[in-house]
């Protein structure tokens, strides 16, 4: 029971810092996608992968201290960095499930990039916290 509370108490900080991912995604995205880039590939594959690479490093910094950070016990560069690797990996894994889902609402409905790729966020977001809870900010055993 005391893990359920844990998690329901997690869950709220981990939405909230994912909602700031989230507009730093979407305008990255926007801006790339409407002013940097022209095409197809500018629009739909090289802005969201720009996009989502400055939303994983804001959503790493506001996990490391502050969702997990009773998780975060060594706070020094090596440990930081090393889960910032592991963190990355896991969210790019994700994040080409992400593209997948975003390609398959744009050739579905035909939508703009940028409501697909909400709509892409939130299914991977909650994919995105498990890997955190369980494998990126798992507890670490003494």
């Amino acid at each position: 029971m005391e893990r359920a509370a844990v998690l329901i108490k997690r869950l709220p900080k981990f939405i909230g810092v994912n909602l700031l991912g989230t507009v730093v995604d979407t305008a990255v995205l926007w801006v790339f996608s409407h002013y940097v880039f022209k095409g197809y590939i500018g629009e739909y594959i090289i802005s969201p992968i720009i996009s989502f690479e400055c939303a994983v490093l804001s959503n790493y910094i506001f996990s490391y201290f502050g969702v997990w950070k009773d998780r975060s016990q060594r706070h020094n560069a090596k440990a930081f960095a090393r889960k910032y690797v592991m963190y990355n990996l896991s969210s790019s894994a994700v994040f080409l499930l992400k593209m997948g889902l975003l390609l398959l609402l744009e050739l579905a409905f035909g939508w703009d990039v940028v409501i697909c790729n909400l709509v892409a966020l939130s299914i991977s977001g909650l994919i995105n916290f498990a890997l955190g809870e369980w494998v990126i900010f798992r507890e670490e055993r003494a």
